[in-house]
């Protein structure tokens, strides 16, 4: 069952409330037990350090995209990450992206290269040509890696409208990753998310239910379809990491155009008591679209988007960012360390 979650001013998330982490057959209970806050939000846009030179992630031959990390108890960083080939163009990601893995010894980098992870594996397939969006999460003693995938004609839009979210599952972050054929989260047919669902955001409760953030678009004309509501019908934003710390619910979002940080274009920090009921933080601003690296430049960039976070002992430790460079034909993942809270 798929609500709507208001983070204030018009902006409308879908969210899941389940009691289990992997399965889409487990039943939606959505809780609204509140948990008080215990001091201020997280001040991120202070507490962004400058960016050393190893913490960016390219690729010269492909688009790298949608970086997510989870660490092992032997120190290790496993990252997942999306890639697709720089020959088919930036906008080529909804027809011939896949989710690759690599890996490192500290949190900020240098990672390395290992493999793909969830290659196309066929049409009969609901994520047959395409893998996207990686989330990757830790609970209990599995591995959860939450992802977009699709199948299509080779068109844009008909792959995009096949977008659903898939899961799946490892005893460790190097795999074997087990897939389940049927989507996690479906399309509700005459409802909010009729026609496609992706960008999965996940989080584990104090209450023990598990939450899904995720995107949604209503039925309409084709081939666009309806309204998106992982965004805003008045305020367009998307993209969130949500996260539970000091008793308080918290998710950076794109703000697409500024409403909320009043930045232009920039990554934005909303605070719950629920997890449900949003609005902006009192310092709303994470991000604008820059990189501040640590050789004293700062770097405009055309896109910074996907945040999401590496937690130590439930606090932001670092912000993994998907980048796209000026030019627009090269883009790349980038972790910011995040100074002492």
């Amino acid at each position: 069952m798929a609500l709507r979650v208001s983070f204030g001013n018009g902006l409308l998330l879908a969210y899941l409330v389940v009691q289990g982490a992997g399965s889409g057959n487990d039943a939606a209970r959505p809780a609204r037990t509140a948990y008080p806050g215990q001091g201020p939000a997280p001040a991120l846009y202070e507490q962004l350090l400058p960016v050393p030179a190893r913490a960016r992630f390219a690729d010269p031959d492909y688009f790298i995209w949608c970086s997510s990390m989870v660490r092992t108890p032997d120190g290790t960083c496993h990252l997942f990450f999306s890639r697709w080939p720089r020959a088919k163009g930036f906008e080529g990601w909804v027809t011939h992206s896949e989710v690759a893995y690599a890996t490192a010894s500290d949190p900020v980098g240098p990672y390395r290269f290992r493999r793909v992870v969830l290659p196309p594996r066929g049409k009969k397939y609901r994520d047959g040509d395409v893998t996207h969006n990686p989330t990757v999460m830790a609970f209990g003693n599995k591995y959860y890696l939450y992802y977009m995938g699709n199948y299509g004609n080779g068109e844009w839009w008909n792959h995009r409208n096949h977008q659903r979210i898939g899961v799946a599952v490892a005893d460790h972050p190097a795999g074997p990753w087990r897939r389940s054929d049927r989507p996690v989260v479906d399309v509700s047919p005459g409802r909010w998310d009729h026609l496609m669902t992706s960008n999965p955001s996940v989080l584990r409760r104090p209450d023990g239910k598990y939450e899904m953030v995720d995107k949604g678009v209503s039925d309409g004309p084709k081939p666009f379809g309806g309204r998106m509501r992982h965004g805003a019908a008045r305020f367009p934003a998307e993209d969130p990491f949500v996260w539970h710390q000091d008793g308080r619910y918290f998710a950076i979002v794109k703000d697409m155009q500024g409403n909320f940080t009043k930045a232009g274009t920039s990554l934005a920090l909303f605070e719950s008591a629920d997890g449900l009921d949003w609005k902006a933080a009192g310092q709303p601003l994470v991000s604008k679209l820059s990189l501040r690296w640590e050789d004293g430049t700062v770097e405009p960039v055309k896109k910074l988007e996907r945040p999401q976070l590496y937690l130590e002992h439930g606090r932001p430790k670092v912000l993994f960012v998907a980048v796209l460079g000026q030019a627009g034909d090269l883009s790349y993942n980038v972790a910011i360390p995040i100074g002492v809270q």
